[in-house]
């Protein structure tokens, strides 16, 4: 009885499930297994032999963070990176860096998130960060995705940056200057208008020489209405004076 009894423990301890969305990283007396268990029933040596589940799916946080822009204003605003746990990488993330996949975000990739959103956002004047803010960005993505690139047993799936605050008084003064710098275009377009308009009329004007004005009175003349002739050396051409 008492050999079934412990047989049954035995066989009870040498079996193990992985949920989906895991994968199990096994230790042999601490020494970590270089391949991980797949998801679904798996063996173990019982007593021997530890499981350790790490979650490969897609995680979401969100990171509100401020930071300083290059004329030292303080911005704010949320990053919300995604990523997952590479499936083949999980033995090799337990032994050097966490034992737990929820502290995997903690140790590596907040502390590279936020240095490099520092990085990029201290480059730009606050002033082209709000009017620019698509193109900066997608500097920021970039750098983030560069920054996060060497970290290869986790794969990083996209970020995003929302949320942007600043300052009231100084985004009334970025609005106060598109408008100026609005009215100040305007203003060019329609010196530009003025200046066409009068170059047309120089134009016009020049183009009305003698013979062009004489045509136009040929044109009008039908051959038997009494004419003004033009005066002799000058350039006035013949005047219809009617029958």
């Amino acid at each position: 009885m008492t050999t079934v009894f412990i047989g049954g423990i035995a066989l009870l301890s040498s079996v193990f499930v992985v949920p989906a969305g895991e994968v199990g990283v096994v230790t042999t007396l601490g020494k970590v297994s270089n391949t991980p268990r797949e998801p679904g029933l798996n063996l173990k040596l019982p007593f021997i032999q530890s499981t350790h589940n790490f979650s490969v799916r897609t995680q979401v946080i969100p990171e509100k963070f401020s930071t300083l822009t290059k004329d030292l204003q303080v911005i704010e605003a949320t990053a919300t990176v995604k990523y997952a746990v590479k499936p083949g990488e999980a033995p090799r993330i337990y032994s050097t860096i966490a034992t737990d996949d929820s502290a995997i975000y903690a140790r590596v990739i907040q502390p590279s998130l936020l240095k490099s959103l520092k990085s990029v956002f201290s480059k730009y004047e606050l002033d082209t960060i709000a009017t620019d803010w698509n193109n900066i960005s997608t500097l920021v993505q970039e750098s983030v995705s560069n920054e996060l690139s060497k970290f290869d047993y986790v794969a990083v799936k996209g970020l995003d940056i929302t949320g942007l605050k600043i300052a009231e008084e100084y985004r009334a003064a970025i609005e106060q200057k598109q408008i100026a710098q609005q009215q100040l275009l305007r203003a060019k377009t329609e010196v530009q208008i003025a200046e066409q308009e009068a170059l047309k009329f120089q134009t016009l004007t020049r183009s009305l020489n003698d013979s062009v004005l004489y045509k136009l009175f040929l044109d009008k003349w039908d051959g038997k209405t009494k004419v003004v002739p033009p005066i002799r050396g000058g350039s006035t051409p013949p005047v219809i004076v009617g029958q």
